[in-house]
């Protein structure tokens, strides 16, 4: 190609360029746009697993402290989890006991729903 035909391409390639760059920077304007959208959620997401990891351990606490303050339940083997403010008991617990922290753990602030897996067993009395 001599030099003529050259300087002939060369607006064509300008013009092509400069038509070019917006479509380029709108594709990179979206991408950031999509990139900010995809952290906003992430953050979004991690704050509400925190929030709810500490709305749960506090049920726990709440829980646990009732369980020990109530007469029918203290010193019984019974275990609270709660997951999403839905609460698990597990353990060993004489039927009226593992009743009774069913009872006072679908009546504690933020609980909804209650899986009462402990084990009940009839009491035993001393003279047994």
């Amino acid at each position: 190609m001599n030099r003529n035909g050259g300087l002939k391409l060369l607006p064509g390639l300008v013009l092509g360029v400069a038509l070019a760059g917006p479509a380029f920077a709108q594709s990179a304007g979206q991408k950031m746009h999509e990139a900010w959208h995809s952290t906003e959620n992430a953050a979004g997401h991690a704050w509400q697993g925190t929030k709810t990891a500490v709305s749960d351990t506090d049920i726990t606490s709440k829980l646990e402290m009732s369980l020990h303050n109530d007469k029918m339940t203290r010193g019984q083997d019974i275990h609270v989890n709660t997951n999403g403010g839905v609460v698990t008991l597990t353990g060993h617990a004489p039927k009226s006991a593992a009743a009774r922290a069913a009872r006072i753990a679908r009546e504690t602030s933020g609980v909804v729903s209650v899986n009462n897996d402990i084990r009940a067993h009839s009491s035993v009395s001393a003279r047994d």
